[in-house]
Parts: structure tokens; C-alpha cells; sequence
């Protein structure tokens, strides 16, 4: 499980870099019409595979696809940095630092 103490609010801000009202409702909508999976799911799925301290998370679309960038600290230490389909909840690229 990440430890992550936010409201939904600071969740959907930390999502966009420099987020206006404007980018957290198109967060909302893209949510609320089922085209991204929330945030606590996406982690839920991936928190066996990946157990830390999630440190940052960017909501991204890259050629048409939604995808959360997310950088996670293991236990080991190690930064892991995750690219994760918004919809499917599905990994597509895993790396350590």
C-alpha cells in the first residue's frame, strides 16, 4: 500500500504541473466518463509489484493514449519510474534509477 495522505482535490492538482480549474475538470471528466481509471486504483493494481512511497505522478497524453508517469521509492531506496495506461491500469514502461 503507498502512503498517500491527500484529499481528491490535491490529488487531481499533483496530477498536472501548475494545474488551473480548467485541467482539474478535464481530469474530472476523463474520470467521470470512464476513459482513466482513478488514481487509488491504479495504485491498488500495482502495489504488490511495486510496494514504496509513491513520490510523484503526472497525468500525460502521449500520441492519443493517457498515461500516468508516476516515480515510486522501494524499500530498497531505488527510484522506480512507471508509465502506467490510465485506462487499463496496465504497465507499459518500468525502470530504476
Amino acid at each position: 500500500m503507498y502512503k498517500v495522505t491527500a484529499t481528491v482535490f490535491m490529488i487531481v492538482a499533483a496530477t498536472i504541473p501548475c494545474a488551473s480549474a480548467d485541467d482539474i475538470d478535464d481530469v474530472l471528466k476523463l474520470r467521470d466518463t470512464k476513459n482513466i481509471l482513478p488514481l487509488s486504483q491504479i495504485l491498488e493494481k500495482i502495489g504488490s509489484a511495486f510496494p514504496g512511497t509513491l513520490l510523484d505522478v503526472d497525468l500525460e497524453n502521449e500520441h492519443g493514449k493517457i498515461i500516468y508517469e508516476m516515480e515510486i521509492l522501494s524499500h530498497e531506496h531505488r527510484i522506480q519510474h512507471l508509465k502506467v495506461d490510465a485506462k487499463t491500469g496496465e504497465i507499459l514502461i518500468e525502470d530504476d534509477d
